[in-house]
């Protein structure tokens, strides 16, 4: 299996860079189980390595109740950044290299001592230097954005590119922040980082705990974006994306081609 988990990983990857659609693995793997979704992604993310990226932190996905009871799961997924994938607020959006771009607001935690396995809140907590808004362009290159748990996992989890805000202390309480996603100055979602298994830093404990089972690690610097707080926003030419999050600030940018 190991030699079409690569071929798997190749596909992807190269959906990813030209912006073209795949057809989903498991139409052709139906048998493709968690590990090899998350070998696929390890393999995806290590050919960006070898063309000079750098890893940055990771993702957490799936963090809202509903959404793991929609798809019948009992713990988050996560995946992988670089700082390709990051990109300047207040600035412009291209549309052109994503497939089905998406923007859903988080909460960003960036990492200040290693911090892996099993911990609790409070060390969570301890471990992190700085808090900040953030967005996440989300984009499945999946046709008709429909995808089965292993193929989203395989995908990076559906992570492809992110905004983060100004830094705030990291004993700012952001259990409950209210969040308004505006476009062109109209509201298109309201929420609270509560929708982020009920408090982000949960997310961050789960991040230590996922990572560390893949034999990896927080590391000082690391940016960890700890889910979506609100349902994503499709993105069409044109808009102007701008998320304020109560105590923590705003984080914006525009669409273009």
């Amino acid at each position: 299996m190991s030699a079409n988990l690569s071929t798997l990983a190749i596909m992807l990857d190269d959906a990813a860079r030209n912006a073209t659609e795949a057809t989903q693995l498991i139409e052709t793997h139906p048998d493709l189980t968690i590990e090899d979704a998350y070998a696929i992604q390890l393999l995806n993310v290590q050919r960006r390595w070898a063309r000079g990226e750098r890893r940055v932190g990771y993702k957490m996905g799936l963090t809202s109740r509903a959404k793991m009871q929609q798809v019948g799961v009992s713990e988050v997924i996560w995946g992988r950044l670089t700082d390709a994938m990051r990109l300047e607020d207040g600035g412009v959006l291209s549309l052109s290299r994503y497939v089905h771009a998406r923007v859903e607001p988080e909460i960003a935690y960036i990492i200040g001592k290693p911090l892996a396995g099993e911990v609790s809140a409070a060390e969570a907590l301890r471990a992190v230097d700085a808090v900040a808004p953030a967005l996440e362009i989300i984009d499945s290159r999946y046709k008709n954005f429909k995808f089965s748990l292993p193929d989203v996992i395989a995908d990076n989890s559906s992570s492809s590119g992110f905004y983060v805000g100004a830094y705030a202390k990291p004993d700012t309480d952001v259990a409950n922040l209210g969040i308004v996603l505006e476009v062109n100055g109209r509201p298109v979602q309201i929420g609270s980082t509560a929708a982020i298994l009920g408090n982000p830093i949960r997310s961050l404990v789960q991040a230590a705990r996922l990572v560390g089972r893949a034999g990896e690690s927080l590391m000082p610097g690391d940016i960890v974006l700890a889910g979506g707080a609100t349902a994503a926003h499709a993105l069409s030419v044109g808009e102007h994306i701008k998320c304020m999050f109560q105590k923590l600030g705003d984080v914006s940018f525009t669409v273009g081609e």
